[in-house]
């Protein structure tokens, strides 16, 4: 586990360890895996965190989702505290690969999913499976934050386009706390706060994170190749399921909720206005309060918490 600076809130690192999980690609990667205690009465909730930062993104809602939900987090591969391999190809298939056998490892059958960003097309890939009948397990919810859901409404940052072309390894080198928080504050609607930004920088560099952020970038190609299959997962899913958008935010705000209200039979979605590309930093109550809302509506909440 990462060496933590004094200033590092430890207690997020509570119930966690690292764990071998199978990789189609790259067998036997270690991954960081976080879950709460688990309590035989509640349902599973699996957290499935952005680019480029890792599960350390869900601090501000943890504890709230954890009186409701045993959950469950992993940094992905390429991703926090996890390995970052730089013969790897970083598919959305292997990341949804990591999940599945985590959640077999923990013997999890049945599960909802909240995830955001990059963590959105993994939790399409999962519904994919689903609807193919190849998944190992089942998913009984899902609820989305700001992400690329549909590629065509996807408006990449500077930083993003930067590291997506031939210069990206020397641009991914030449990185800096400096320009990783000035990239944060484009997409973001309030500051946040410095200490929380050194956290996520720490995470990013672990493990020699820089060397990957080149090839991690490569999702945006991916979503737009997969687009038919992860947009069909969304139009044909059977199960209850909401999307939860900062509207501020300039890579998939407004528009990715309209384009979803359009291509989504009755789209259950929810704006957050003065919210940017982090609705779970930048305002966790309200997600909280929303994402809780929807799973009371559909009666998958123990009524007892």
């Amino acid at each position: 586990m990462l060496p933590l600076p004094h200033w590092m809130p430890s207690k997020w690192f509570d119930f966690t360890e690292a764990k071998t999980a199978t990789n189609s690609v790259l067998p036997a990667q270690k991954i960081f895996v976080k879950h709460s205690l688990f309590h035989p009465n509640k349902p599973y909730l699996v957290l499935i965190h952005g680019f480029p930062t890792s599960s350390y993104d869900w601090v501000h809602v943890w504890h709230d989702l954890a009186r409701h939900f045993n959950l469950i987090t992993i940094d992905m591969l390429g991703f926090g505290q996890s390995d970052k391999p730089i013969d790897c190809s970083y598919l959305f298939a292997d990341q949804a690969n990591l999940f599945e056998a985590v959640l077999a490892d923990l013997n999890v059958t049945e599960f909802h999913i909240l995830a955001h960003d990059y963590g959105d097309t993994v939790a399409q890939e999962l519904l994919a499976r689903q609807l193919e009948g190849t998944l190992q397990g089942k998913i009984s919810s899902c609820v989305l934050l700001n992400g690329g859901i549909f590629p065509e409404v996807t408006r990449p940052i500077l930083v993003q386009k930067l590291l997506m072309s031939p210069l990206g390894y020397g641009v991914s080198q030449l990185m800096s706390f400096n320009a990783f928080r000035r990239s944060f504050d484009k997409i973001c609607t309030r500051d946040i706060p410095l200490l929380e930004l050194q956290v996520y920088w720490q995470l990013m560099q672990c493990n020699d994170g820089k060397k990957v952020f080149h090839l991690l970038i490569r999702y945006m190609k991916q979503r737009k190749i997969h687009r038919q299959r992860w947009a069909g997962a969304l139009q044909h899913t059977n199960i209850p399921m909401r999307l939860i958008n900062g509207i501020e935010d300039p890579i998939s705000g407004l528009k990715m909720v309209q384009r979803y209200q359009h291509l989504v039979a009755q789209a259950d979605t929810i704006e957050l206005p003065q919210v940017g590309h982090y609705p779970q930093v930048e305002a966790p109550d309200k997600v909280l309060a929303h994402a809780l809302d929807f799973w009371r509506q559909h009666q998958l909440l123990n009524v007892n918490r």
